[in-house]
């Protein structure tokens, strides 16, 4: 290859084609139009010799001589992002850059204004893009750039990863503002006998860590609905004889529920936030790492 004809543009171009294997897609991350995103396409055929990307039944396929070229391209336009940003003084002022959080929907009622908020207040130019929690393609998502951070249980974090203990939460049992069965003097048999709803961020299990807990115990507990959303099971029980275990935080301003503490004693998990080895030097996203640590620990 001739080096006089080296575009970093166009190595830029080629990753986000490789990655999204969509002229449009990529034209659309890379601010660009779709002519220039197709005329640059075109270069770079010319430039490795090799179509790159070939029409397939959706969107485009990598050849055999792309798949080899991503991940040390990959690494390369990495470490030259890094040694870009690594040294810079960042001016929150001034900034304008748009940083993606990965969270349960917990999470998101929880710290979604606080954040947002006192963010935009520092850094007015800030964006945030808050998407959901996929634990098992975390690693991958990260690895591609498409989530910058996450606040999750980082026990459930990927080991790779860097990770940073926020706070302890614990859970309340909630049910409508007049359920007349719910009391701080509850015993487990009584809490055993009502109809629960549960959160599985999976998706349709009906057994959480309560019900081991349970279990050891010699109880069993009458779970009629098991959905993926907190927010979905807050609705449920203001408007049901159901009661469910959910996260202290997520109730705290909710006057409509009925709040008592729980029958079963020390349930709580810990939150914490992760992030990828790319973005660990990278002068605002360890600002807003701080900023976001700050703001949790305080509440």
């Amino acid at each position: 290859m001739d080096n006089k004809r080296l575009d970093l543009n166009l190595l830029v171009t080629l990753e986000a084609l490789l990655e999204e294997q969509n002229v449009t897609r990529a034209a659309a991350r890379l601010h660009l139009s779709q002519p220039a995103v197709s005329a640059q396409l075109s270069r770079l055929r010319d430039m490795f010799n090799d179509p790159l990307l070939i029409p397939a039944h959706r969107g485009m396929m990598p050849t055999t001589k792309a798949l080899e070229l991503l991940t040390p391209l990959r690494i390369a336009l990495d470490q030259v992002r890094e040694t870009l940003i690594t040294h810079q003084h960042f001016e929150p002022a001034q900034a304008s850059l748009t940083i993606t959080i990965a969270c349960t929907d917990y999470l998101q009622a929880v710290i979604g204004l606080a954040v947002m908020n006192e963010l935009r207040r520092q850094a007015p130019g800030i964006r945030i893009a808050i998407r959901s929690l996929e634990p098992p393609r975390l690693e991958a998502q990260m690895a591609r750039g498409e989530v910058d951070l996450a606040l999750m249980t980082p026990e459930e974090a990927p080991k790779v990863l860097r990770i940073r203990p926020l706070y302890d939460e614990n859970y309340v049992l909630v049910g409508c503002w007049n359920h007349s069965q719910l009391s701080e003097e509850m015993t487990i048999e009584e809490y055993v006998q009502l109809e629960h709803v549960i959160v599985s961020l999976s998706g349709g299990d009906f057994s959480t860590q309560v019900d081991q807990v349970l279990q050891t115990l010699g109880y069993r507990r009458n779970v009629v609905l098991s959905t993926s959303s907190f927010l979905f099971v807050l609705e449920i029980v203001a408007h049901s004889r159901f009661v469910a275990l959910v996260p202290r935080r997520l109730v705290a301003q909710r006057s409509d529920l009925k709040v008592v503490e729980s029958p079963i004693k020390s349930l709580g998990f810990k939150v914490g936030m992760v992030w990828h080895e790319r973005n660990h030097g990278h002068s605002a996203h360890r600002w807003v790492r701080e900023q976001i640590s700050r703001i949790l620990c305080a509440k």
